[in-house]
């Protein structure tokens, strides 16, 4: 198969057969963009949009998820062997990454796996490597302390219509943007779930299920200590997730920077555009 064009939208089979949803945007060095979850869909657009002169965004739906076929195993080292399908696509032995929350956790699972096919790795909004997940606690009380527990915990505790769960979304993912002016949060949130393409639940109890153990069994700091792949960290100050959880990452990194943008919080490229963009692009335009 050749390299994607400037511009498509096509199918990609994994090893497997699986049917992967992928597209493509722009010219120059390809950046494949893993999104979050797990569970979710790509979300990526405006991020594609920004970089456009700069990079070739590949953008995909992880199995399960989105306009991808909803078939197992969803387990990690299968997504892992999914990306290493689209980046084997882009038609480069070496590839940069990028990940966002839990989508930086399977970039960085994708560099420690095959650190010989990453060029560089930028890793956004993402939690760290600390077992025991040290930083869910504050996140909790963070986000009820911005959303409240009325109607996003009336939903959360039953089961919801496909309405309503996008409903319960957006009063979740509210929490996860600045309120610069009256609404300006729920209509990032608004624009987040649109178009609404369902969360995959299965996939996000397993992923999320699989990658707790693996942390906990595994000294994950030490993999990243011998990791020789240039990242860059990038946070948004007001991320209801403590961002002190990617302090032993950052330390543990032999190649890392780190960004933070002042106001912005968990998706901080919808926030801080061109704070985003210049970081992203001034670390691979470095990197290349």
């Amino acid at each position: 198969m050749g390299a994607w064009p400037y511009l498509a939208i096509m199918d990609l089979l994994a090893d497997d057969g699986c049917r992967l949803w992928t597209t493509v945007v722009g010219g120059g060095a390809p950046l494949v963009l893993c999104h979050g979850g797990p569970g979710l869909w790509d979300y990526f657009d405006g991020v594609a949009e920004l970089l456009r002169d700069s990079v070739r965004s590949v953008r995909w739906d992880q199995r399960g998820c989105g306009r991808s076929e909803r078939r197992g195993p969803y387990a990690v080292e299968r997504f892992v062997a999914d990306l290493d399908a689209v980046r084997a696509q882009c038609g480069v032995e070496r590839v940069d990454l990028l990940g966002h929350s839990w989508g930086a956790m399977l970039a960085l699972r994708y560099a420690l796996a095959h650190p010989d096919r990453v060029r560089s790795l930028v890793y956004v909004s993402g939690v760290g490597v600390d077992p025991g997940q040290p930083w869910r606690p504050v996140f909790h009380e963070n986000l009820e302390r911005r959303i409240g527990v009325g109607r996003w915990r009336e939903l959360d505790e039953r089961d919801r219509t496909p309405d309503e769960d996008r409903e319960h979304a957006i009063l979740q993912w509210t929490a996860d943007f600045v309120e610069t002016t009256p609404g300006a949060a729920r209509a990032h949130a608004e624009r987040l779930a649109t178009p609404w393409l369902g969360i995959n639940y299965t996939v996000s109890r397993c992923i999320n299920t699989e990658t707790w153990r693996y942390l906990e069994e595994h000294d994950v700091l030490a993999f990243c200590r011998a990791l020789d792949v240039p990242t860059l960290i990038i946070d948004g100050a007001h991320d209801i997730r403590p961002r002190w959880g990617v302090d032993s990452l950052e330390q543990a990194l032999p190649d890392v920077r780190r960004v933070t943008l002042a106001d912005a919080g968990h998706v901080p490229w919808a926030e801080d555009p061109d704070g985003f963009r210049d970081a992203v692009v001034d670390f691979v335009t470095r990197v290349s």
